[in-house]
């Protein structure tokens, strides 16, 4: 019988520091969240994007494709929410993890009237340092005024995400 308690004990002792090992490392090997601010991109067409310019008020930074069928199915979604919540400071951004020419059409014929930038396919780096890990698209990330995460969702968002984000303490 003590060899058994002993057994089962030594299981349980490596189990337990085995556990507390995945869990420090699951802390210590986030990637280093990207400064939002000291963001720019270009915009389709021409110019450029800086995030620093949004900085004061929330901001809901969309990743998205062309190519991608969740993303093209919630973008009228998030058409609605900047125009029902601009007046409250809201800023939406698309960043297209995409080619020019594609965001451009699909932009002109879909009438976006947010502003979509182009972040090629570092956008998907980008969207795993703000913790897309899967580096799934369509990612929706909500930041309040001063940079900090206030939600996010990988995969399409639907009216009630959007509307519980609206309401969020900025």
């Amino acid at each position: 019988m003590t060899r058994r308690r002993w057994l089962v004990g030594g299981i349980g002792a490596v189990a337990t520091i085995a556990g507390a090992g995945v869990a420090w490392w699951r802390v210590n090997s986030r990637p280093e969240q990207a400064d939002i601010w000291s963001l720019r991109f270009p915009k389709p067409g021409g110019g450029e994007i800086l995030l620093s310019e949004r900085r004061g008020k929330p901001l809901l930074l969309n990743f998205w494709a062309t190519w991608c069928p969740p993303c093209v199915e919630e973008m009228p979604l998030l058409v609605r929410f900047q125009r029902e919540h601009r007046s409250a400071g809201w800023q939406v951004l698309g960043l297209a993890v995409d080619r020019e020419k594609p965001v451009q059409e699909f932009v002109a014929a879909k009438g976006i009237d947010f502003p979509v930038a182009l972040a090629g396919s570092e956008g998907l780096s980008l969207s795993r340092s703000l913790g897309n890990a899967p580096g799934g698209l369509p990612f929706s990330i909500a930041f309040g005024r001063n940079g900090t995460v206030l939600a996010q969702k990988v995969g399409a968002v639907d009216a009630g995400i959007l509307m519980s984000w609206a309401r969020l303490p900025t």
